[in-house]
């Protein structure tokens, strides 16, 4: 029996110990919620009312291509028909708010044509300026195409574009309004920024059907950057099964032309089309960086939502402010937790102790299951209601030893040796400690479940601590009190002995007066 309460006790202490161990070695620590960490946060609404499983489409879209693009632990999900993005910890919230704003619809279209850069209508006298009126670009004279034939290959592999002079601008569309990203109809001709993928500073690009199908970023199932046999990066994609027959659809009409990828008005590549059939997957070639191949990638991969997104409002939150909280939330727990530790040894002595190690175990355990959960998939942040949470969970811990205690208080009263009540008086507080951190759980899971935003931190911290509590009450506090109540030094030691904290002394005293051997 001895042994196998030692048992317990080593092992619940190893696993509390190596769990905190291993992430500091690993260099692990809990990633830190927009709150503490300081960072970025963005509401984006629908353009039009749509059903809440499209606005769910929309979250898993976004949190995959910031996920991709190796932004820290973001948190993007709905509340109400809003989508809230939470960027903990980024050093460029305005770049990273614009690799945002660009995840919308991409869309497969035709180049057409170059066009001059916009002239505006000249204002009337004692006028400042004139805000022309967005019209559709109407299709070439000809409907001429950029073809392979604009197109030479120079010793290192790389295309060259070299289209007639004739054909670099079309003059008439100066007068047209580049396409703003609203008006990025699939069904009509658009006129956007060449990106430098022409000569001309604008390209015009014919609608993204074919066949009667939309030629969207659905249909590529995956893609990847990669370096060619001749050292050269490129994009390789694989088509999903319904988008396989759209794409060979789009290089049967296009070969041996350009074809754009337009991601919410701009225009990220616009490769040749050089086969006429795809087996099911391909590659883009240009002159990419390795960062543009990856990013391109990224377009390809997590470009297209099913709904057109607003900004509503962004906000930064500043690292120093984070800090403080951070400072002020553990400010808050380290008092706490010695102001119960002082009490606990004043009112219970080496029981007190007890307490001590128990929670400093637990607290091991906490730090690096937080820490392992913020360093791998499941992506737990920490944030202020999180450490809250926490600092609660301290009063629940201790609950369950005053529970223990002053039940094997009941039980020396009641004149039984401290030796026998140990273990009997654990059995009957087990059951209150159950019932009590049952309806904790209970608690905190509806509330994770109902809740949206950061009270889910609280709750989740919170239902973790008590599901902890549950398994350190058996496997550790209970085999330590055993094993300290059979130990006389524990029991009878005149300051803090155990039995002094039980107020046992008191009744032993009597029983010596009157005879009685306990």
């Amino acid at each position: 029996m001895r042994r196998k309460l030692i048992f317990s006790v080593v092992i619940t202490t190893i696993i509390c110990l190596a769990s905190l161990g291993g992430v500091l070695a690993a260099n692990w620590r809990p990633k830190l919620g927009l709150d503490l960490a300081g960072g970025l946060s963005v509401v984006f609404v629908p353009a039009h009312a749509v059903p809440q499983s499209e606005l769910q489409t929309a979250v898993n879209v976004m949190d995959n291509r910031l996920n991709g693009l190796g932004v820290a632990q973001p948190n993007v999900t709905t509340q109400g028909n809003q989508i809230v993005v939470q960027l903990p910890g980024i050093k460029n919230p305005q770049e990273t708010l614009k690799i945002i704003g660009t995840t919308a619809q991409l869309f497969f279209r035709p180049v057409l044509g170059g066009a001059p850069a916009y002239i505006p209508p000249k204002a009337a006298k004692g006028h400042s300026s004139v805000k022309a009126a967005y019209k559709v670009p109407p299709t070439p004279s000809g409907g001429y195409l950029y073809s392979s034939a604009y197109y030479t290959t120079g010793s290192s592999g790389n295309a060259n574009y070299s289209p007639p002079a004739a054909d670099v601008e079309d003059p008439i569309y100066a007068n047209y309004p580049t396409t703003p990203s609203s008006s990025d109809n699939p069904s009509q001709n658009v006129i956007l920024p060449s990106n430098g993928q022409i000569a001309a500073p604008r390209m015009i690009l014919g609608p993204a059907y074919i066949n009667g199908h939309e030629a969207d970023g659905q249909i590529i199932s995956s893609a990847t950057a990669a370096l060619n046999q001749t050292g050269q990066w490129i994009v390789q994609f694989t088509l999903s099964s319904s988008g396989s027959t759209i794409f060979n659809d789009v290089a049967a009409k296009y070969y041996k032309t350009l074809v754009a990828d337009d991601l919410d008005g701009q225009v990220i590549s616009a490769p040749i089309i050089e086969a006429s059939h795809f087996n099911g997957s391909g590659q883009i070639t240009g002159r990419f960086s390795s960062q543009q191949a990856r990013n391109l990638a990224l377009d390809l991969n997590y470009g297209s939502l099913p709904v057109r997104l607003v900004q509503e409002t962004a906000q930064t939150v500043s690292p120093s402010l984070g800090s403080s909280s951070l400072t002020a939330g553990l400010l808050a727990g380290v008092l706490g937790l010695l102001l119960v530790m002082i009490y606990t040894i004043i009112y219970y002595r080496a029981l007190g102790i007890v307490v001590l190690v128990g929670l400093a175990t637990t607290a091991a355990l906490i730090y690096g299951l937080v820490s392992i959960l913020g360093n791998t998939s499941f992506g737990l942040t920490l944030d202020l209601s999180g450490v809250t949470g926490l600092i609660v969970s301290i009063g629940i811990t201790v609950d369950s030893y005053v529970v223990y205690f002053e039940r094997l208080k009941d039980e020396v009263r009641a004149g039984k040796s401290i030796r026998a009540s140990v273990d009997k008086s654990f059995k009957s507080a087990y059951r209150t400690i159950l019932s009590a951190d049952a309806v904790s759980f209970l608690a905190a899971l509806i509330l994770w479940i109902l809740s949206v935003g950061a009270v889910k931190g609280f709750a989740f911290m919170l239902g973790l601590s008590t599901l902890i509590d549950v398994l350190t009450s058996y496997f550790f506090t209970r085999p330590l009190v055993i094993l300290l109540g059979s130990n006389r030094f524990f029991t009878e030691a005149r300051w803090v002995g155990v039995a002094r904290g039980l107020a046992a002394y008191k009744n032993n005293e009597q029983d010596v007066k009157s005879g009685v051997v306990s």
